[in-house]
């Protein structure tokens, strides 16, 4: 029988955070079982994980779909490695990348930190954009001028729309399945809505529909992802972004990403990660 450890990650303290399925095997079970147990566990990803070549290969799953690249995931997984080998930094050998995570036990938490792939961004298509408004009830007017609609990529594939108020995004509100349509037919895995309260404060919501998820209360790889497109903008993040996630669900997150200078490099996202269920 597989055990699913039941992780937290990007917590806020002993509380919030993003629930992950974590797997760690000798060996991957084949695809369909994965999926099956990600449909299961219902969380947004599960992280599957076994020993490859000195390294880890992993891959994730939501209930619905494979996707390539999941933080929050990502993060669980550094802690349920930590607790397993001892802190340290483990290499892992995605679909379409090779990344690390760091993990370190701190009493009841653990931090930990992922190098994301690299990143890219580029004008996202008006008529895109137009649709990705009308599915959420937005206008153009609802828009931060500062930081124009951008297809976005760390891993995964993403449409950032920024916000120009707090009300705004927290007014959020959508139809699952055409998100679900509107996604899939974009290739996009989530659609990141993001309010800039200040230059290195967001707060930020991430519907999942591709996934069949409405939203989830805290995205690394979007996360990751909306850094490396700040570093190309010339945005004034001095290193560094806070994001608060989640309030919203009332699963309020907390994500840091460090924004390296040099174009297209990975992006380092941090935060702790909380056992969940006495795992």
């Amino acid at each position: 029988m597989v055990e699913v450890l039941k992780i937290a990650a990007f917590s806020d303290g002993a509380v919030g955070g993003n629930p992950a399925g974590v797997v760690i095997a000798e060996v991957l079970p084949d695809e369909t079982e994965m999926q099956r147990i990600a449909a299961e566990v219902g969380f947004s990803e599960t992280a599957f994980a076994a020993p490859q070549d000195g390294a880890w290969r992993v891959r994730y799953f939501a209930p619905q779909r494979e996707v390539p690249f999941c933080g929050h995931a990502t993060i669980a997984l550094g802690a349920a490695l930590a607790l397993r080998e001892g802190n340290g930094t483990f290499a892992l050998h995605l679909n379409e990348a090779t990344i690390t995570v760091e993990g370190r036990r701190e009493g009841a938490t653990v931090a930990s930190a992922l190098q994301s792939p690299p990143t890219w961004s580029k004008p996202a298509p008006a008529e895109l954009v137009a649709d990705t408004l009308r599915l959420f009830g937005y206008g153009e007017t609802d828009l931060d001028p500062r930081i124009p609609p951008s297809l976005i990529h760390a891993g995964a594939d993403h449409l950032i729309l920024a916000l120009k108020s707090r009300a705004a995004l927290a007014a959020m509100r959508y139809e699952l399945e055409a998100g679900r349509v509107l996604m899939q037919r974009a290739g996009l895995v989530t659609v990141l809505l993001a309010y800039a309260e200040t230059p290195q404060r967001f707060h930020t919501r991430n519907p999942f529909a591709s996934g069949g998820v409405y939203e989830d209360p805290a995205t690394g790889a979007a996360t990751a992802a909306l850094g490396g497109y700040l570093r190309d903008l010339g945005w004034p993040h001095g290193g560094v972004i806070d994001v608060v996630q989640g309030e919203d669900m009332g699963m309020r997150s907390l994500l840091r990403a460090e924004v390296s200078p040099m174009w297209g490099s990975s992006i380092r996202v941090s935060g702790t990660a909380r056992l969940m269920d006495g795992a």
